[in-house]
């Protein structure tokens, strides 16, 4: 055995203990001892400490008994102490004082640091600070709580500046200064008003985002509490809280702050609490004040406490608290560990308990909900990126037509004639300037004259669309879940049309695929398996005395039967002496079970101890578990029902009846479970008195730690239970002498108590507990399948989307699970990765699977793969990972960690392809991996909301992610891509005449447009058509996307924003901006007869003929995109058309006194007084969309894709009564009339003649109460 760490000391030293402390003035000299005895020469416990002799390296000050120490010695202050320092204590009363604390005086030897320096913090309870004059106060932020950005006074300097972060913000705002510095062509307003715009409607935007965030603040900052001051109550509000302040919170309050509990309306000082607010765990969960001020339950007594807690400094881990509390008590100093147990956090609600007093340690933004509401990093889709590239091509574009300008204006005015013509003399500053200058000034003033073809308003539109957009999901009632009553939300906008462009899904199996419901189904004990049947443990294969295998458990126990009755019909046929041994073993496997858990239980249940239903029945009455981990409660569950019924916690001990018999059992120590270690443990005393520990785990945690019991049995019924898909647990225990226990308590609290690398002590402790146990067997619980889960992965499959599943579970369950799933499928050659050792041996086996793959003739192949041998593959030989993993059309990781999983799915996001990711999981271990991915889906399961809270989008179930790719990504993808190519495309329509005419006006920049125009262009006539559709359109019949998932090939790999299809929408902006103004040249251009009167047409009446065929061009073009009308599809599109021909009557008919110049007076109502301009105007708006038309129509018959295909199909052979207006569940709806007048006329509108591509029994189309198909039609009616 190691020797304890406190028998270390330097060479030469003697024991630190056995030297003896000079006396002070009058005292008597304290003997020398030797170590670890005290003066009678018993073995002692550790020492409460002296006052004063306060542990480890968080004292502040020197404290007056370690600087007589150290005087004593010789010495001048602290640096000198001997190199470790242990104070002792006699075994007092019971014994049942804590182990004491080691000293580390060579830690002090370093020099005190202030708290704020170092990564603790010191708070005295209730504030009452040392008097002495040696404490510095330490400066802890208030209990505001402040979610919101801004303030009255930053709001318009911080919101400007975030605004203009943006590109095209910060080039507008440019132009917009280089119109007022220079004398450029066009106003100065038309570039700052749509700026102007953008930036108001963001502001305004964010502003009132702002306000509700600030009176959500004010809300909870000025919330009631009371906290004990002057030794009463006194009530106040919340952002008054300081820290130090004890707090009292009543049942079902909220805690205002991160409190340390101190005492509770209980005996033993617990108290539970839910975190529902925080983690969406709903189960309750206790937490517990130490002894010494559990017993201060009133006011006065807790305002006389003297007590000082020393922990960690804030941060943002919710399960994470590591400190220490030093209790003063008849001058001497009691050092107690604090950890999560003892914590309650901001936002927990206090449930099942009257009342509890804690003192605030960390308070408004240092809470721990604080810190976890910092924002995320900001994910950015695919078509930002795209929308980027093609801002910079036309940026590009700008800058030439710029440069071409300005040369060909310099070209131009070479000739002398053009230089100063007689009507345009130059003034004799003009003709001494500096020719550069007049270069720059030039180009300048064309790049304001053609700057608006890089569209302003795309942001906003963009923002717009993605912000209202996104309402439809959580308005789907086909995303609604009704037992759980939870609908699907969006936590972030901005990526919509990315669930549109999926090519790799990572998936979580448990709680993700399966329904995280557990049920207890077999077991292994000594060596034998059994199975559950109806309540009763059956052994597995048939008996000689049963032949049906039918005895049950529950006969063979001696507690309700004779031994005699047991030799004749037991199920075991051993002698009775080793039945009775073996029983014993049965006993204590389901104690285990019973006893080393988590598990609560609602204090509205019965206790259940004494007299009772106990005593006559073996049934537990209703006692309600609750537990963070579903598989906890189904094992608690069924020990109960084979008749070892956990009741509950009673103070500091466990308890249990087993077959009616109560049993109480004293909880010393909880080994928690982590992670890493991959089990957790209780050590208790029996009521015999011995100490046992129980411990449970994964199989690969618990049977290497094995010394005894049937190891290899065992292993063997594990990897039986793990092919039938079953969860396993390995279940084990380990008896302790006294001195191994007192051992270990003392290791265990010098861990707990450490406030540096106090994790890593606990793990090194952990260890060293949890070895040489005798293992008992173990338990299969079986987690079933969600529903559609198969039928959902066959369609992404159908889709082009490759599944990962990624799991924690071992090799057999989850390839079990991923057979079952139709992850993968029996035809399927499944290759495996398992097992490998060494980076040669795996770099050699890779190659053997890239070799099989090649020259195996099978379809489709799958790969498994575990969490050692991809730690090796992802070390030195990721590409030939990657080539193995991309031949597999299924891919299973199996005892994955939770940051290996976030490690593949970088991996994949980092390939040559750069494919875009999904991940899907339901609990904390699944947060990494879907933050990593592109996006991120949270399944709100049963393992608590972490993973709901840190996701993009939080959905139910599984099977609702086939609605939300196939029908929403799918919309919200071709919606936002047209809306992109769109915007560009008018603004190409709308600024390449202005570049022709500078060639018919010697390029002296003068505007073709009003300034008016220019402005509203993009703002008023063309901005509602494209913002309506991107929010409304449905191309296809959402049945149709969801029952034919290949449609959702012809969107992936951003095809509709594509290289090609931007060149296509930019090609065609030119052509119609060609046609627009050689057209109007043509055409009326040098007519000098068009107006009744003989006038000729001028150089606004030209601009202003463009400009109207432009507007009703664009406008109709975009009707020709839509294919799905609604009337306000109707309103927003010919109300556009509508709304510019009026508000040109209107601006220019009229003398406006606020307009110095108003160069369009009568211009408009001249232009239509003439037939000329009619003809003109339709001719143009014809010729341009028929070339788009016939294009159109040659590429559907030629090269259709499958959309167009399944839209041609849908025409030809769905209800033509707008899809789901024919049918509704019950009664008539608004459209009745619609379908009677159909039904007469068509003879197709009833449910006998309606004929539909997809039916009730589809897997993808049960019962479709969509928003986006705006009505409530039922499949099966249909």
């Amino acid at each position: 055995m190691e020797a304890p760490a406190f028998a270390e000391r330097a060479p030469g030293d003697r024991p630190p203990c056995s030297r003896p402390l000079q006396p002070e003035p009058g005292q008597e000299a304290a003997p020398a001892v030797p170590c670890g005895q005290d003066d009678s020469g018993q073995k002692r416990r550790p020492r409460r400490l002296p006052c004063g002799s306060r542990p480890h390296s968080l004292l502040l000050q020197p404290r007056p008994c370690l600087t007589r120490y150290c005087r004593a010695r010789g010495s001048s202050g602290p640096r000198q102490l001997p190199h470790q320092l242990l104070v002792y204590e006699r075994v007092r009363g019971s014994g049942l004082t804590r182990a004491g604390i080691m000293l580390d005086v060579a830690s002090l030897g370093q020099g005190f640091d202030p708290p704020h320096q170092s990564d603790t913090r010191t708070i005295y309870i209730a504030n009452r600070f040392p008097q002495n004059g040696l404490y510095t106060p330490q400066k802890f932020v208030d209990n505001r709580i402040v979610s919101s950005k801004y303030t009255v006074w930053n709001f318009v300097p911080k919101n400007l500046f975030e605004q203009f972060r943006r590109v095209a913000n910060f080039y507008f705002l440019i132009i917009f200064l280089v119109q007022l510095m220079i004398d450029t062509p066009t106003s100065p307003i038309t570039s700052g008003l749509p700026l102007f715009f953008v930036i108001t409607v963001t502001a305004i935007k964010q502003g009132y985002e702002d306000w509700l965030r600030h009176i959500s603040d004010n809300e909870v900052n000025g919330a009631p509490v009371y906290v004990v001051r002057s030794g009463g109550l006194v009530k106040t509000r919340s952002k008054n809280i300081r820290v130090g302040d004890i707090v009292r919170i009543a049942k079902d309050e909220i805690f205002p702050a991160d409190l340390v509990l101190l005492s509770s309306d209980r005996l033993d000082g617990s108290c539970h609490v839910t975190t529902a607010s925080l983690d969406g765990e709903t189960n309750l969960k206790t937490h517990v004040a130490v002894p010494e001020t559990a017993a201060l339950r009133t006011v006065a007594n807790l305002d006389a406490l003297t007590a000082v807690v020393e922990c960690q400094q804030p941060e943002a881990d919710l399960y994470r608290f590591m400190g220490r509390m030093i209790i003063t008590q008849q001058m001497e100093e009691i050092v107690r560990p604090s950890g999560p147990e003892s914590l309650l956090l901001r936002g927990a609600r206090l449930k099942n308990t009257k009342e509890i007093f804690g003192v605030a340690i960390y308070t408004g933004m240092e809470t721990k909900m604080a810190l976890n509401y910092k924002s995320k990093s900001q994910k950015r889709s695919a078509v930002e990126k795209s929308m980027n590239t093609f801002l910079i091509i036309y940026l590009i574009i700008l800058i030439s037509e710029a440069i071409i300008s300005t040369i060909l204006k310099y070209t131009w005015q070479a000739e002398e004639k053009w230089d100063e013509p007689w009507y345009n003399q130059k003034t004799e500053h003009q003709r001494n300037s500096s020719k550069i200058l007049r270069f720059i000034s030039d180009f300048l003033a064309f790049l304001v004259l053609y700057n608006f073809i890089i569209p302003i308003s795309l942001y906003v539109t963009v923002e717009m669309q993605k912000f209202l957009g996104s309402f439809f999901i959580g308005w789907d009632l086909d995303l609604y879940h009704e037992e759980s009553d939870q609908k699907a939300q969006v936590n972030t906008s901005d990526l919509n049309e990315e669930l549109g462009q999926v090519d790799y899904v990572f998936t979580d199996k448990t709680g993700t695929l399966t329904e995280n419901e557990m049920q207890f189904r077999e077991c292994s004990i000594n060596g034998m398996k059994y199975q559950e049947v109806n309540g009763r443990l059956v052994p597995e294969g048939p008996t000689p005395d049963s032949p049906d295998g039918s005895l049950s458990y529950l006969n063979s126990l001696p507690h309700l039967n004779s031994v005699s009755h047991l030799t004749s019909s037991s199920s075991f046929g051993t002698s009775p002496d080793s039945e009775t041994e073996l029983i014993k073993e049965h006993d204590l496997f389901f104690k285990a079970v019973s006893l080393c858990h988590t598990v609560q239980i609602s204090s509205a249940q019965p206790d259940g101890v004494g007299d009772g239903p106990w005593q006559s029945s073996l049934a537990p009455p209703r006692l309600e578990y609750y537990a963070s981990s579903p598989d906890e409660k189904a094992l608690v569950e069924a020990a109960a029902r084979i008749g070892i019924v956990f009741i509950g916690h009673s103070e500091e001990t466990m308890e249990v009846k087993t077959l009616g018999k109560l049993e109480r059992y004293k909880l010393l120590h909880l080994l928690e479970f982590d992670s890493d270690r991959r089990r957790m443990s209780v050590i208790v005393q029996a009521p015999s008195g011995e100490k046992l520990l129980f411990a449970k785990g994964a199989e690969s945690s618990i049977l290497p730690k094995c010394v005894g019991g049937e190891i290899e049995k065992t292993r063997i019924h594990v990897d039986e239970f793990a092919l039938k898909g079953l969860r396993t647990l390995c279940v084990a225990y380990r008896k302790f002498t006294y001195k191994e226990y007192e051992d270990i308590d003392r290791r265990l609290f010098e861990a707990r108590t450490a406030l540096q690398q106090r994790e890593e002590k606990l793990a090194d402790v952990f260890q060293f507990i949890e070895r040489d146990l005798v293992l008992l067997g173990a338990t299969a619980v079986e987690d079933r399948l969600q529903d559609r889960v198969r039928e959902t992965i066959e369609a992404l499959r159908l889709a082009g989307i490759k599944v990962w599943v990624l799991t924690g579970d071992k090799h057999e369950t989850a390839v079990s699970v991923s057979l079952s799933c139709g992850h993968f499928h029996r035809t399927m050659n499944i290759l495996e990765l398992i097992n490998q050792k060494s980076d040669s041996e795996c770099a050699e086996q890779l190659r053997q699977l890239a070799r099989r793959i090649t020259e195996d003739h099978v379809i489709q192949h799958g790969l498994v793969v575990d969490g050692t041998s991809l730690s090796l593959a992802l070390r030195e030989h990721e590409k030939l990972f990657m080539d193995v993993c991309k031949n597999c059309s299924a891919v299973l990781c199996c005892r994955m960690a939770p940051l290996q999983k976030a490690k593949v799915i970088r991996l994949i996001k980092i390939s040559p392809e750069k494919p875009i990711t999904l991940a899907v999981g339901d609990g904390a271990n699944d947060v990494s991996m879907i933050q990593e991915a592109h996006v991120g889906i949270g399944i709100m399961g049963k393992e608590g909301r972490q993973a709901a809270r840190n996701s993009d989008y939080a959905i139910a179930r599984f099977k609702f992610l086939s609605k939300l790719l196939f029908v929403h990504g799918h919309f919200y993808y071709i919606r936002i891509a047209t809306l992109v190519q769109y915007f560009f495309y008018k603004n190409v329509c709308f600024i390449t005449p202005q570049f022709l005419y500078q060639f018919y006006c010697l390029f002296s920049q003068q505007t073709l447009y009003d300034s008016v125009y220019l402005t509203l262009y993009n703002i008023c006539f063309t901005s509602l058509p494209i913002l309506i559709y991107s929010l409304l359109e449905q191309h296809i019949d959402p049945h149709v996307l969801q029952n034919k998932p290949t449609l959702y090939r012809d969107i992936s790999k951003n095809r509709l924003l594509s290289i090609r299809t931007f060149l296509y929408w930019t090609i065609l902006g030119f052509s119609h901006a060609f046609i627009f103004f050689f057209g109007s040249y043509f055409l009326i251009g040098k007519d000098i007869s068009l107006l009744g009167n003989g006038q000729m047409f001028g150089n606004w009446t030209f601009g202003t003929l463009v400009f109207t065929v432009m507007v009703i061009t664009v406008t109709v073009k975009m009707a020709l995109e839509t294919h799905f009308w609604t009337w306000i599809n109707h309103l927003v599109t010919w109300g556009s058309i509508v709304f510019y021909f009026v508000f040109s009557l209107f601006y220019g008919g009229i003398l406006w006194p606020f307009l110095g110049s108003q160069n369009m007076y009568f211009v408009f109502i001249q232009l239509l007084s003439s037939g000329s301009a009619w003809f003109a105007i339709i001719l143009m708006v014809v010729t341009c969309l028929f070339l788009d038309i016939v294009k159109k129509v040659f590429d559907r018959q030629l090269h259709p894709t499958s959309t167009e295909k399944a839209q041609l199909t849908e025409t030809n052979s769905s209800i033509e009564c707008l899809d789901s207006m024919c049918c509704f569940p019950e009664g008539e709806a608004a459209c009745a009339s619609v379908g009677r007048v159909l039904e007469r006329v068509l003879g197709r509108c009833s449910p006998a003649h309606g004929s539909r591509s997809w039916s009730a029994s589809d897997p993808f189309c049960t019962n479709d109460r969509s928003i986006l198909t705006l009505s409530t039609m039922d499949s099966s009616t249909c």
